[in-house]
């Protein structure tokens, strides 16, 4: 036997995964080449740029909602243990207070759609928001009932935090029929399908495109979203250090899915994630301001909401055909 052989016998050594692992099966091929035909309107749209803002103001962890933490991802990399940190949760106000209402009036100034991926009980204390989202037509993707990560809770409690997300979201007047997790859990995908009420979930971040998959018999859509075109950089790891960071960022991935799809003629996605306590703040609004602007000035570029992405996609590339053999 030689050295390879022995080591491919350790049980550490493996090229492929462990079958019954929990969760949906890995796919490291995608479309490969082959990519689909889609347009995304009826002057032909070559690219479509979704503007994504994350509502989670007032449902994060708290010591104030007796979560016994306080929750992260805020301007400051400290945090205060076994108390209340007032300070990072007037961080969080900024955005429900302030930076939602600037992004709404340059949303309104430029014309433009927006998707919000809204936490149910961040929606709840701040009613305004829900109707000036319903104002504007923007839609809604479940964002979780509170913005809580799903891989800590077990399959029954992430069914129900599914249900009473939905169950709040109607007692609102919103409707929605996608779905992104802070974090997901291996269940998330299966118990979305489960529950009959989602076309799509946005629980992924591998292609730039839709694509169809099949869980427990029935076709489920995912609609790719993106940590990389997305304000948390601003904050987190290695990232942007300035609002002009971000235009050049987005602008750049723009220009080039424009050149991908001039040369194979498959139209693309752009997901630009923003949050309202980040994005909210005066200078990197301008930044985004500057951003659609440019986008809105390229051939072939329509800004769309996500449900709407979703549902094109689906009339354009319908699910594949399964053999019964």
């Amino acid at each position: 036997m030689n050295n390879h052989e022995q080591v491919a016998k350790n049980h550490w050594y493996r090229n492929a995964d462990i079958p019954g692992v929990p969760g949906p099966e890995r796919d490291l091929v995608g479309y490969g080449e082959t990519l689909p035909k889609v347009v995304w309107n009826e002057d032909g749209a070559k690219v479509a740029v979704n503007i994504v803002v994350n509502y989670e103001e007032g449902s994060e962890l708290t010591f104030a909602m007796g979560d016994g933490c306080n929750d992260g991802m805020y301007e400051l990399p400290f945090d205060v243990e076994g108390q209340r940190d007032l300070a990072k949760e007037s961080m969080y106000e900024y955005g429900s207070r302030a930076g939602i209402w600037r992004m709404f009036r340059t949303f309104d100034r430029l014309e433009v759609p927006a998707t919000i991926f809204g936490a149910a009980v961040a929606l709840e204390r701040n009613p305004e928001v829900v109707e000036r989202m319903k104002s504007r037509g923007d839609d809604l993707v479940g964002h979780g009932y509170r913005w809580i990560d799903h891989y800590h809770y077990s399959r029954e409690e992430e069914r129900e935090l599914i249900a009473l997300a939905l169950e709040s979201f109607k007692e609102m007047g919103l409707k929605t029929s996608g779905w992104y997790c802070r974090e997901m859990s291996t269940n998330t995908r299966e118990l979305l399908v489960e529950n009959g009420n989602f076309l799509f979930d946005s629980d992924y971040y591998g292609d730039d495109l839709p694509f169809w998959t099949r869980m427990n018999g029935k076709d489920h859509l995912v609609v790719p979203y993106s940590l990389v075109t997305n304000d948390c950089r601003y904050i987190m790891g290695t990232g942007f250090g300035s609002p002009s960071d971000f235009v050049d960022y987005c602008a750049r991935a723009l220009d080039q899915l424009l050149l991908d799809v001039e040369h194979d003629g498959c139209g693309r996605m752009l997901s630009i994630g923003i949050h309202p306590r980040i994005t909210g703040h005066p200078a990197r609004i301008h930044a985004l301001a500057e951003f659609i602007s440019y986008a809105k000035a390229q051939e072939g570029v329509v800004f769309m909401r996500r449900t709407d992405i979703a549902t094109t996609f689906a009339q354009q590339v319908p699910p594949p055909k399964h053999s019964r053999f």
